[in-house]
């Protein structure tokens, strides 16, 4: 699942979906969302579902393709109806765009018939749910966030298992990452190539538009997702800690 579809249900994750977190790979992303995904109070709430996470299936930096004229200014996002949830929907608000959760299958029809200016996906999502078949360009460097899709299991059914089976289970994850990881990274590799074939203007963002939208989404959004946490029972500023010191640690690592 992704948790910005129903993050009442699964509080603990959608740290994990808060704007501008800096995670620049998808092994950061890795990193992070297994060190959140290995706290007590991520196996609590799951729990209530009768669900373990077992891993992520790590998405890369969101980003923004359109029709018309770019939008490359916060001035342009004013009013901009926006496919975005969770935290990067947030963000979108916050610079006085206008999301909306339709869900993935729903995008290339919705950006189609006119509900929607702009689409958020990472690449492949672009790709599969064809709106870079609508778009005019894409957007390069916005970077705002991205989603965290965790892959579950029904806990009586990995109880169940023979040792053995479930140890299996359990090992075949490393591997599991690092095929998803070589495969996205060819798909990446080729995204030029795939807009030049379909068409589509890579536009980059000012750094000092993303400055700004940084200001004005990060900071703000963050202390008001910490505030909701604790005020719910939630360790929210450790969860929070727990990701910055983790992706400290990736980067210094690489």
């Amino acid at each position: 699942f992704c948790a910005g579809y129903h993050r009442d249900k699964n509080r603990v994750v959608t740290v994990l979906e808060l704007p501008f977190l800096g995670v620049e790979n998808l092994a950061q992303e890795v990193a992070v969302s297994a060190a959140v995904y290995a706290h007590p109070a991520a196996a609590e709430e799951m729990s209530q579902w009768n669900a373990k996470l077992l891993m992520t299936s790590p998405m890369p930096q969101y980003n923004l393709v359109g029709t018309g004229d770019p939008r490359d200014t916060l001035a342009d996002f004013e009013g901009m109806r926006v496919r975005a949830t969770g935290g990067l929907g947030k963000a979108f608000a916050a610079v006085g765009g206008v999301p909306t959760s339709v869900t993935a299958t729903e995008a290339y029809q919705a950006m189609e018939s006119g509900v929607v200016d702009t689409v958020a996906f990472a690449q492949h999502a672009h790709l599969s749910f064809g709106t870079i078949n609508q778009a005019d360009w894409w957007t390069a460097n916005l970077n705002p966030g991205t989603v965290n899709c965790p892959v579950v299991v029904n806990i009586d059914a990995y109880d169940a298992l023979p040792d053995a089976h479930r140890a299996a289970l359990d090992s075949s994850i490393p591997a599991a990452l690092e095929h998803y990881l070589a495969n996205y990274g060819e798909l990446l590799a080729r995204w030029d190539t795939v807009l030049a074939e379909k068409g589509v203007k890579k536009v980059e963002i000012a750094e000092s538009v993303i400055a700004e939208f940084r200001a004005k989404a990060a900071d703000p959004i963050r202390d008001a997702w910490i505030s909701d946490m604790e005020a719910q029972g939630l360790p929210g500023q450790e969860l929070y800690d727990l990701v910055v010191k983790t992706l400290a640690e990736a980067k210094a690592a690489n």
